[in-house]
């Protein structure tokens, strides 16, 4: 069940191949909420203070030893600041490492689906959708780098070859994070490259923002490895 609540400052939903943005302010936190399951959002992350400075992957899973995220993991600046923190998250597997389509896989997968010939059901992909995204804040194609694969689980085999995991993440699945920094927050929400359904399969989201408590020194995002500790350490040091 989806919570709809007073609390909640921004309330709204973004339909199969849409794209969203907006600059999350310290201290609020962003849900993002999987409506029927199956969904796939990528996602880039900025200082929106100073775009410049952005979501690192290789420093965020260096830092905590991992390759996915999932509540209590934090998403590093490469100014080895902390942008975000996951405070909550029912999938409990986010993708890092997988990138995002093009218009020419997509042709390749699904053929040929543009605006002229399917109207409002024409067929977008990530990699359009972000960088149309990324203009409106005066960035382009030199800002797109790592990117986040929200909802989505890969695996790897004993060689490394990487390969989708059905059924991740079930209806109403949500992950939270908490913005340690004013941080520009740009999804794209089109089927991921690895997922091998045939059919050009969008589902909807729900993006949700509210005020977040304060951070205690106990924080189990902050003390969940000494690393995350520095880097909390900094972002204060940032906005003293």
């Amino acid at each position: 069940m989806i919570e709809h609540s007073s609390e909640w400052l921004v309330d709204e939903g973004l339909r199969g191949g849409a794209m969203w943005s907006r600059i999350v302010k310290r201290g609020q936190v962003l849900r993002l909420t999987d409506v029927e399951g199956g969904a796939s959002v990528a996602g880039l992350l900025f200082n929106a203070d100073f775009p410049l400075e952005r979501y690192n992957m290789p420093d965020t899973l260096k830092a905590q030893h991992i390759a996915r995220l999932t509540q209590g993991h934090v998403l590093y600046s490469d100014m080895g600041r902390v942008l975000c923190s996951i405070v909550a998250d029912t999938c409990g597997w986010h993708d890092t490492l997988t990138g995002v389509g093009n218009m020419a896989s997509s042709v390749e997968k699904y053929g040929p689906g543009d605006y002229q010939a399917l109207r409002n059901d024409w067929r977008r992909n990530s990699r359009d959708n972000l960088l149309v995204e990324l203009a409106k804040y005066g960035l382009g194609k030199r800002d797109f780098g790592p990117n986040l694969n929200f909802f989505v689980k890969v695996g790897a085999d004993a060689e490394g070859k990487l390969s989708w995991v059905p059924g991740n993440s079930k209806p109403g699945s949500y992950i939270e994070l908490r913005t340690e920094m004013n941080t520009l927050v740009v999804l794209s929400n089109t089927p991921h490259p690895l997922d091998p359904t045939p059919s050009y399969a969008v589902r909807p989201l729900r993006i949700g923002i509210r005020l977040a408590g304060p951070v205690t020194a106990d924080d189990a995002c902050r003390t969940s490895c000494p690393e995350n500790e520095r880097g909390f350490a900094l972002t204060e040091a940032y906005y003293l």
